[in-house]
């Protein structure tokens, strides 16, 4: 089996960043950028540079804003993040991008989870009237909530009868998963056994215990997750990898070369 890309995710957007040469920097492979302020509800704009990540060999992912929750009952948070996803799904395409990764969400603490297993699939089923999602739309599992949609493995194999027959993918975060408690040593099969794949993983250390809720990254060899599992984990999926672990292109090129080093 090859080795999989290995890529970092590059801070949130600013125009006179280049986030090509800072994943170049790290030694990377891919590239997961914003294309908006991730805490914010802006349509995004065009992206400066879309031309050179067009003209890049890196592969591009791009992360919707956090802020994004399609499958809650308010409806001042449900209808502008359905119509925001659809708006970042399509400067996503834009720019080449391989998928958009998009949170799970949760529902209200007095809500039936199943309103928001529905939510997701009408997500997904008023794009498809339009000839559906211009690129695919990843769903990553989440660290904390109770009401999650896709915190525990019992939460994503019931989002997966939702929307499973609509093509998704899934982002595999290990930090969320230790925090979320999905048992990490046997987190690949179990999520392929639910989803049937695993698109991309999203490997981070955990700052907090397993099971904990918390969704603190850290960097590979200074979390609660040993360091080997992480890796047998990254082998195991042989998907791309972005890291979301804490530093700069100098860490990140630490942590590169070790998965590298490990996997070959």
């Amino acid at each position: 089996m090859a080795a999989p890309l290995l890529g970092v995710h590059v801070g949130a957007r600013d125009d006179d960043a280049d986030p090509i040469a800072q994943a170049l920097a790290s030694g990377a492979d891919a590239i997961q950028i914003f294309l908006a302020d991730p805490q914010g509800w802006k349509t995004p704009r065009p992206h400066p540079r879309a031309q050179e990540f067009a003209d890049s060999d890196l592969d591009i992912y791009v992360h919707a804003p956090y802020v994004l929750n399609v499958a809650t009952t308010n409806n001042r948070i449900r209808i502008p993040s359905r119509k925001l996803l659809g708006a970042h799904a399509k400067a996503a395409a834009a720019i080449g991008a391989k998928g958009l990764i998009v949170h799970g969400g949760h529902v209200l603490a007095d809500d039936d989870e199943a309103i928001g297993f529905d939510n997701w699939q009408k997500v997904f089923a008023r794009q498809a009237e339009d000839g559906g999602f211009p690129l695919p739309i990843l769903i990553e599992n989440t660290a904390g909530g109770d009401k999650a949609m896709a915190r525990r493995l019992e939460a994503i194999e019931k989002l997966w009868a939702a929307v499973g027959d609509f093509g998704p993918g899934f982002v595999l975060d290990t930090c969320h998963a230790w925090a979320g408690g999905i048992e990490i040593g046997t987190a690949v099969d179990s999520v392929r056994g639910v989803t049937g794949r695993i698109d991309l993983v999203h490997c981070n250390n955990s700052r907090d215990t397993a099971d904990s809720g918390r969704d603190r990254h850290a960097g590979l060899t200074s979390g609660q997750i040993e360091t080997e599992v992480l890796i047998e984990v990254v082998r195991a999926a042989g998907a791309p990898v972005i890291l979301e672990t804490p530093g700069g292109s100098v860490e990140r090129s630490a942590e590169i070369d070790l998965l590298r080093e490990a996997l070959a």
